[in-house]
């Protein structure tokens, strides 16, 4: 069975929860998602715990800011993981986009666009120009010109970026939450199934799988829905 294209956030309190998460979700999605703060706290060891024996997708979720030539070490330093999704900030510009590229040819370059967390108003008390429509698809296309393949956006904005930057990028959803889940701190949200229809390719759930009772089950059953809309090859 093909896996749905679903990175499941393993935003857990300690290592050995990340990695017993992976290994209930991975039969059922193509790639898991380490943020910062796992990152931080148990740094390489816990790409290898949550890969485990599957070979499933790793998303390291780092969101590098910085000087392109900082940013061009740090890529460098976490290929050798070979993750396949590392995350650098739109608003780095493009050199420091086309630094990351540059230093990890193996894996796969995402920019983010706006956080999903950020509301219209909040654009406006951080002095970005708006509505976040706009903000989005002039970073967008910023992040493709300087080499990203990938790019982050709220589901509320996947279906201008793709009609900006075309179907060759991958575009990845955040703040995806199933029919009945809270939005929590996300302010810009879909349900998995408008974010897919709009165009997304990876959809990032977290606690709605994670938060479970049984996230394997959870993980199945939001997988299930998504592979009946995914047209057989």
């Amino acid at each position: 069975m093909t896996p749905a294209p679903i990175a499941v956030a393993l935003d857990a309190p300690d290592l050995e929860t990340a990695a017993r998460w992976a290994a209930l979700v991975t039969p059922h999605v193509s790639t898991v998602k380490v943020g910062l703060e796992l990152y931080l706290r148990y740094g390489p060891d816990v790409i290898a715990s949550v890969r485990g024996a599957s070979g499933v997708n790793i998303f390291l979720d780092l969101k590098l800011h910085d000087i392109p030539n900082t940013v061009a070490g740090a890529a460098k330093a976490v290929a050798r993981l070979r993750p396949t999704i590392l995350t650098v900030h739109a608003a780095g510009g493009p050199a420091m986009i086309r630094a990351a590229v540059d230093s990890a040819p193996g894996t796969r370059i995402a920019a983010v666009t706006l956080l999903t967390s950020l509301s219209e108003a909040d654009l406006d008390r951080i002095g970005l120009a708006g509505p976040a429509i706009d903000a989005v698809r002039r970073l967008a296309v910023l992040a493709v010109g300087a080499g990203a393949r990938a790019l982050v956006c709220s589901p509320r904005e996947v279906a201008a970026v793709r009609a900006e930057v075309g179907p060759d990028v991958m575009l990845i959803t955040p703040g995806v939450r199933p029919d009945g889940a809270a939005s929590q701190d996300q302010a810009r949200v879909a349900t998995p199934e408008q974010a897919l229809a709009d165009g997304a390719d990876l959809l990032v759930i977290g606690r709605p799988i994670t938060g479970a009772a049984d996230p394997g089950a959870a993980a199945a059953t939001i997988a299930a829905v998504l592979r009946r809309m995914i047209p057989t090859p």
